[in-house]
């Protein structure tokens, strides 16, 4: 049969938000029987929604949720069959309650977090200390490729990529290419087109995006772009858009 446990909380010195930890950790030892915090009700908004707890109002006195719960405890081990107490605080003031406890013959199950003194842990049968109280996750932020993706190759009849094949084909009658830094006045003058009309920031990473179609000289100011076909046996026609 399992013992009967009472679960006393200072609520002034815990949050509410370890409520759930602490009474699975107190389940662990017993039948809890009586759950109270004790506490300032105008300050523990938290634990007066914690619906397994019953919450005992102990003033704005100083020490007065420490002498309330002490009473309370004392009177419970003596008069009400409580078999073991687990006591939650990380306040050492609680050690002398403890012992008295255990002199009686009750097991005493502390809780507390890291800053609970060592005189409090030694003066409980077992102490547990509470896990940092759970936030809610953080979104994951994905991360950022510094090269931008590159734009999709649309099919060769779109408009835009049509008028551009036109335009170097129109200047590169021999096949050898127009300078890249050129397309962008005669794109605006025969389309009235700007590039990022196109969504790409400029027109190299544009053809860069089209490999199957364009052919580039490296990165310079008199840097060619050729129709990827140009000079095999096939002749070159310009296509209306």
């Amino acid at each position: 049969m399992a013992h009967r446990i009472a679960l006393l909380v200072d609520g002034d010195n815990i949050s509410a938000a370890y409520a759930d930890q602490i009474m699975q950790i107190a389940a662990k030892s017993g039948r809890v029987d009586i759950a109270q915090v004790y506490g300032n009700a105008q300050t523990a908004s938290g634990w007066l929604a914690a619906a397994s707890f019953h919450f005992v109002h102990a003033g704005t006195g100083k020490n007065a949720t420490d002498l309330l719960l002490t009473i309370d405890a004392m009177e419970l081990a003596l008069t009400a069959g409580i078999e073991g107490f687990v006591i939650v605080s990380s306040d050492g003031d609680f050690s002398h309650l403890a012992w008295r406890l255990k002199k009686h013959g009750l097991l005493v199950t502390g809780i507390g977090e890291a800053k609970a003194p060592r005189s409090f842990r030694a003066a409980c049968t077992a102490f547990h200390q509470l896990k940092p109280a759970s936030a809610q996750p953080t979104p994951k932020l994905a991360l950022v490729n510094a090269k931008a993706p590159p734009l999709p190759t649309p099919h060769q009849s779109d408009a835009f990529c049509q008028n551009v094949k036109n335009i170097i084909l129109a200047k590169s009658p021999d096949g050898q290419g127009m300078k890249i830094a050129d397309l962008n006045a005669a794109m605006h003058k025969a389309h009235g087109a700007k590039i990022s009309d196109n969504g790409a920031k400029n027109w190299r990473r544009y053809l860069l995006a089209h490999p199957a179609l364009f052919d580039l000289d490296p990165q310079g100011p008199d840097a060619r772009v050729r129709l990827k076909h140009a000079g095999s046996h096939e002749p070159l026609k310009l296509v209306k858009s």
